[in-house]
């Protein structure tokens, strides 16, 4: 174990971390067709590192069988253009039955979901990425911390335990709360990536990031990019002005609790003519009014 080193993994993560959307047919399955046309257009566009899965894929909406589905045509499509990062969670079980399926499938990672139980003690947050881990030694795992009372510590105790703990989605969204747990933890230690999207990236990369998760990458990959070669090369005011440029389209996601998050992201895609809007609950689709807004600021970018 001590021999493998992850290092293609953690290249791939200190990128931008692709979560793709999972687009719906009209009778409510899985658009396969649809989902290789965006995969490919992510690839075409210069991503490299993609989760299937993650939330913005609409993860607890989807089946079981829909989820192995999904893992399985990103690979498909993906072949060797990419790096993999498959999201597993729910119950311990079901969790190792994904990553190992993930595992099977050819993928290189898995991003372990927040657990959403609402009792989570720290000590069993580690027994819970730990089974995961251990199941799976060859994949480098990826925690997605979304609880503040988190401590870097606890991260540092499971990656004692499962060397393949290598990185590190951060989602809380506290710019010095990171810094902080970055630094308990081994800011060396980890690939840091920033969970919150590219509102959040400048001040985490000012920590410590070296990553971001992204959604907005599914309907402009080149304005994600822009973004990280600005934060890359220490140029924080180019950084801003993509983050101006986004600014509107990402407040619109996070209004009332996130509530829209995959639905603006499906509405601007359905704007170009590249999916459905559909989403399934527990999100719901934009209202008439904010739809035209979605699509003129889209209209804006150099797409």
């Amino acid at each position: 174990m001590s021999s493998v080193t992850f290092e293609t993994q953690r290249t791939a993560l200190a990128d931008v971390v692709a979560i793709p959307v999972t687009p719906f047919a009209e009778d409510g399955t899985v658009d396969q067709g649809a989902h290789r046309a965006l995969l490919r257009r992510l690839l075409d566009g210069g991503i490299t590192t993609l989760t299937p899965n993650g939330n913005t894929g609409e993860f607890y909406a989807l089946t079981p069988e829909e989820r192995r589905l999904v893992t399985e045509l990103t690979m498909d499509e993906v072949g060797d253009r990419a790096v993999v990062l498959v999201g597993v969670g729910h119950d311990v079980p079901t969790a190792v039955a994904s990553a190992e399926h993930a595992r099977e499938a050819g993928a290189q990672m898995v991003m372990v979901h927040q657990p959403v139980h609402p009792y989570v003690s720290q000590r069993g947050w580690v027994d819970y990425h730990r089974s995961i881990a251990e199941a799976v030694p060859e994949l480098g795992v990826v925690p997605y911390i979304r609880n503040a009372q988190l401590t870097g510590e606890r991260l540092a105790e499971l990656a004692d335990a499962c060397p393949n703990v290598i990185g590190v989605k951060y989602a809380v969204p506290d710019a010095a709360r990171f810094a902080a747990f970055a630094r308990d933890a081994g800011l060396e230690r980890f690939v840091w990536v920033a969970g919150l999207a590219e509102p959040y990236a400048p001040s985490y990369f000012s920590a410590g990031a070296t990553g971001f998760t992204s959604g907005l990458v599914n309907v402009a990959p080149a304005v994600s990019l822009n973004m990280i070669e600005a934060l890359r090369s220490g140029d924080f005011p180019a950084a801003m002005k993509v983050w101006e440029q986004i600014r509107r389209f990402e407040e619109l996601r996070a209004a009332n609790g996130s509530a829209n998050n995959v639905t603006v992201v499906k509405e601007a895609l359905a704007s170009l003519g590249l999916c459905l809007r559909d989403v399934r609950a527990p999100s719901k689709q934009l209202p008439e009014e904010e739809r035209s807004e979605v699509a003129a600021i889209v209209a804006g970018w150099s797409i």
